[in-house]
């Protein structure tokens, strides 16, 4: 068996060897931050000190950061099957320390430790995919997981805020404890993965500067929203610790016997471009998905369960075109074609939004948004498909590893940039409106409800205006998918 050959079950019990055991553990990473979310306000209730209370999701989503590109390369060394079982259970032993959290700072430290298991879950699936299905079929199996990856982001919020209700904050922890049993039991089904044979040491100098790199960027990010001079001195020595500690950490890594980050990967072109497509791709999606809903409450007068229902068609396409890409990228052998034709259709979308989309109904403006979703589909899907073919056998996990980390932080960074336009651009426009929208945000669409009909209409209007900046900035993000697609050297398996 040569370095590129999978490991690969008979083709007709492919699906059902491969399919069950990885999407529990993928469901889980992507529902896991908007189920917890839904809970803050319970949570907050119960334990006090609303000022910490982000950083209940900001601690989780740091660790999981950092943890990725660790999990990839203790995956390739002491097998990915192995290390799958780590991961899902360090993430249940600290889901029961987070439910049984007295305090607020018991439960931050339990949400650390539940990061550190819940970043390896996304990567080790990818790599587990990467290892069984042989490289011409990865598109429809991949196309599987962009689904329910999205599936589960949408999911989240109404399972958090049904179990929420029905048995408080605490039942949305163990909740994952039956999930994670099975994930166990359906992962140690797999066939027995195969280590690379090159036993790496543990960089934790690596995992010390990549914390120190992505905490102050991730930071920096937050502070776009409200750029005053306080904010902006604050984002500049964020930005100078955060660059000092990318150049600490890239001469560690040139150095270090067992580097924790693939950057000999990282000078292929086909290789960072789809890490920077990867990047986008997180970007434009959550920033869509964090902002739509506030834009149906406040232009399209919806009421937020109305809200969460206008989003399915968006998310049910990004699920559905992912699906159909993986499976034309089967079918056919070519990669980068779709995202480049994929996402400039989606940028015609989001260009003709920033024009029209105050005019639409919210019900015209939802299927609007789907035909985009259907589109933007293809670009994940693309990424991670080229960097496991770059990768090869040997470095699944550390390329897998590779694209999770762009997407982590491009999600980090779309959702700041869209709201930093949108927030600066009702600053701009009328400083009244932008604070009143700024408790409409924190307190609920009740604030608008309560302004006489003028008021309100002029209200929805200037928020109107603003959100042509959101949309203009996600097209960008579509452009730039579409400028490395087309320059992506792996074009075709």
């Amino acid at each position: 068996m040569t370095d590129e050959t999978p490991i690969a079950p008979p083709t007709r019990s492919l699906f059902r060897t491969v399919v069950p055991p990885i999407v529990l553990p993928v469901f889980l990473a992507a529902a896991d931050g908007t189920v917890v979310a839904t809970a803050l306000p319970a949570i907050a209730a119960s334990l006090g000190e609303v000022d910490k209370l982000s950083w209940i999701v900001v601690a989780n989503l740091i660790a999981s950061t950092v943890a990725a590109p660790a999990y990839g390369r203790l995956a390739d060394s002491f097998g990915r099957r192995r290390i799958m079982v780590v991961a899902l259970s360090v993430f249940m032993v600290a889901s029961v320390l987070c439910a049984l959290a007295p305090t607020l700072p018991l439960l931050l430290a339990a949400r650390v430790l539940q990061g550190l298991g819940g970043g390896g879950l996304m990567t080790l699936a990818q790599a587990l995919l990467g290892e069984l299905v042989p490289p011409r079929e990865r598109g429809s199996y991949q196309g599987y997981l962009s689904a329910n990856i999205v599936a589960g982001a949408t999911i989240g919020p109404v399972a958090g805020g049904f179990i929420t209700q029905m048995w408080g904050w605490h039942a949305v922890f163990l909740a994952y404890l039956p999930l994670g049993l099975i994930a166990i039991a359906l992962v140690m089904r797999l066939p027995k993965s195969q280590p690379s044979g090159v036993r790496a040491g543990f960089d934790l100098p690596g995992m010390a500067l990549l914390t120190m790199f992505i905490l102050p960027l991730l930071l920096a990010v937050s502070q776009l929203q409200k750029l005053d001079p306080a904010t902006l001195l604050r984002l500049g020595l964020l930005l100078a610790f955060a660059g000092a500690a990318l150049a600490a950490l890239l001469w560690q890594q040139k150095r270090a016997k067992s580097p924790l980050l693939a950057l000999p990967l990282m000078k292929i072109p086909s290789f960072w471009r789809a890490d920077v497509m990867a990047a986008c791709s997180g970007a434009s999606l959550t920033a869509m998905i964090t902002f739509l809903p506030v834009y149906f409450v406040v232009v399209a007068g919806a009421s937020p369960g109305e809200a969460g229902l206008l989003l399915i068609p968006l998310t049910a396409a990004v699920s559905s075109g992912s699906v159909i890409t993986g499976w034309l990228i089967t079918r056919t052998g070519r990669t980068a074609v779709f995202p480049m034709v994929g996402l400039t259709i989606t940028a015609l979308t989001l260009f003709a939004l920033a024009l029209w989309a105050p005019h639409l109904s919210k019900i015209e403006l939802a299927w609007v948004l789907a035909l985009g979703g259907v589109c933007q589909g293809s670009a994940m899907l693309t990424a991670q498909i080229t960097v496991q073919a770059v990768g090869g056998v040997r470095n699944l996990g550390a390329a897998a590893a590779s694209a999770q980390l762009s997407r982590s932080l491009g999600s980090a960074f779309g959702a700041a940039a869209a709201g930093a336009v949108l927030f600066g651009i009702l600053s701009a426009m009328n400083q009244d409106t932008a604070a009143l929208f700024f408790d409409m945000v924190r307190q609920g669409p009740g604030v608008l409800a309560a302004l006489t009909a003028d008021h309100r209409a002029l209200v929805q209007q200037e928020v109107a205006a603003a959100f042509r900046g959101v949309f203009l900035t996600v097209a960008c993000f579509a452009c730039i998918i579409v400028a490395m697609a087309a320059t992506l050297p792996l074009r075709r398996l």
